[in-house]
């Protein structure tokens, strides 16, 4: 696996592309240069627990042939205060599945990705304390 990463301006806005050709822009807060002209270096990592459990769980709902309608997820961290470096204290991670479902195989899906599957929570467990919520619609 391999990321490439280009300045795109004199301030902090990067370009990062990955082997298939996507980009991502990144670049940082305004208070050290930056323009707001794309994600953050760690909202990235919110965006990767998010994403990388909810792989796992459609995965895992697909193969109980559970049909997912809608999934949305909301990921909200919170950092040390005033440290350097300020890693995650806390990420609470919350899906909001629709379909018919059966709750209780929702309820499994999602206890197996951020418990046991997904690296990202496994890597971010080391230094943060991460809880999850789920609530399932018709």
């Amino acid at each position: 696996m391999k990321v490439n990463l280009k300045l795109i301006n004199n301030a902090c806005h990067l370009e990062a592309r990955n082997d298939g050709g996507v980009v991502i822009n990144i670049d940082g807060a305004p208070e050290i240069g930056g323009r707001n002209l794309g994600f953050r270096p760690m909202q990235l990592l919110l965006a990767g627990i998010g994403s990388c459990s909810t792989m796992d769980i459609i995965s895992i709902l697909q193969k109980q042939k559970q049909p997912i309608s809608r999934l949305e997820v909301e990921v909200n961290g919170e950092r040390e205060k005033d440290k350097i470096p300020s890693l995650y204290e806390t990420i609470h991670v919350h899906f909001r599945i629709s379909g018919e479902l059966d709750h209780e195989k929702v309820r499994r899906a999602v206890d197996l990705s951020m418990n046991k599957y997904c690296s990202v929570a496994k890597i971010l467990e080391k230094t943060a304390r991460i809880t999850y919520s789920f609530e399932v619609t018709a």
